[in-house]
């Protein structure tokens, strides 16, 4: 069986690591996940032929395929890909195969305890979402020794977000961390910092924003705005503001992380949680996504996934994994 090849039916799994920094285990995970048969079929799908050589081979094949294939921004922010138009085989593939690459159902946590709980931010309605669900887990008695960490940056929030606040009677914010600050303050019962630290640089890429909350009988909650780590060309994106909270609070070797992001983008930002944190702290990562069926998140938006977002996201997990790849040397 060639590399990147496995028998049809096996699972696609995400790579972990024992403590983190198992090179070994995680490059295993990377080609179990790369190469699992829904993946290729889904290449096979759209004319593509299956990249020949090793995982690095594989990953840099399927990069340059989903690039010309599955690539619907464009440079731009998520809402304004464009949406493909597919025929009902050719979609049902799609969403078959996301859901056998772990994107569509939610998983709950494995452990009943963590060292700490990461909400990555996002959309603002997805902001609204996963801190939610991170104050549900806290409720339902998962344990965290150290902080809740809510991730996010001062992107500027677009009018479809605008409106998505408004409609779930949210107050006005401007950016993305301004939203999952008010997210914290309304599930966490919190109205003011016990620590507030920052720098204004006059340049949402350069600025960054730390806020401590600490809720009566739960842990610390700080907010995080991360900057850029490429201030010239990009916003901050999911890596550079796990890299910003791992610069803002001690992680152990063995410590558990629990993430939390929506399940469509699991793969990505588990990958990249492994290249940011595991691999340099030797911290343990597992990512589950918000269940949005849960009663605690009734009356917060949610958005309609279509086969192209599904796409536009296998193809983020494919170049996270590519980076994690070329992380470990």
């Amino acid at each position: 069986m060639r590399i990147g090849e496995e028998a049809p039916g096996t699972a696609a799994a995400l790579p972990t690591g024992a403590t983190g920094t198992d090179a070994e285990r995680i490059t295993a995970g990377i080609r179990s996940w790369v190469g699992s048969a829904p993946l290729r079929d889904l290449v096979g799908h759209f004319g593509g032929d299956w990249p020949d050589g090793d995982v690095a081979a594989v990953l840099a094949g399927l990069d340059d395929f989903s690039a010309r294939h599955w690539d619907f921004r464009g440079g731009r922010e998520r809402p304004d890909a464009r949406e493909p138009a597919f025929d009902p085989a050719t979609a049902g593939l799609v969403l078959a195969t996301a859901a056998a690459l772990g994107m569509v159902r939610p998983a709950e946590p494995a452990q009943p305890g963590y060292a700490h709980l990461v909400v990555l931010g996002g959309l603002a309605h997805a902001c609204q979402r996963r801190v939610a669900y991170a104050a549900h887990l806290l409720r339902a008695g998962i344990r965290i020794t150290g902080e809740v960490a809510v991730l996010g940056s001062f992107r500027p929030l677009s009018e479809v977000e605008h409106r998505d606040l408004a409609a779930a009677g949210v107050p006005p914010c401007d950016t993305e961390v301004a939203a999952l600050d008010a997210a914290v303050r309304r599930e966490f019962r919190v109205t003011a910092p016990a620590e507030d630290d920052g720098h204004d640089a006059a340049h949402p890429h350069h600025s960054w924003a730390s806020r401590t909350y600490r809720p009566v009988g739960g842990p610390p909650v700080r907010v995080l705005a991360a900057p850029s780590g490429d201030p010239a060309r990009r916003r901050a994106h999911t890596a550079d503001t796990q890299r910003f909270w791992a610069g803002h609070v001690r992680l152990r070797a063995g410590d558990p992380v629990l993430m939390v992001t929506a399940p469509i983008y699991v793969p990505f930002q588990h990958c990249d949680a492994l290249r940011t944190l595991a691999v340099p702290y030797g911290c343990v990562i597992e990512t589950v996504g918000v269940d949005p069926a849960l009663p605690d998140l009734a009356g917060l938006p949610e958005p309609t996934l279509t086969p192209g977002r599904y796409l536009q996201e296998i193809r983020s997990a494919i170049r996270s994994l590519r980076a994690l790849h070329t992380a470990l040397g």
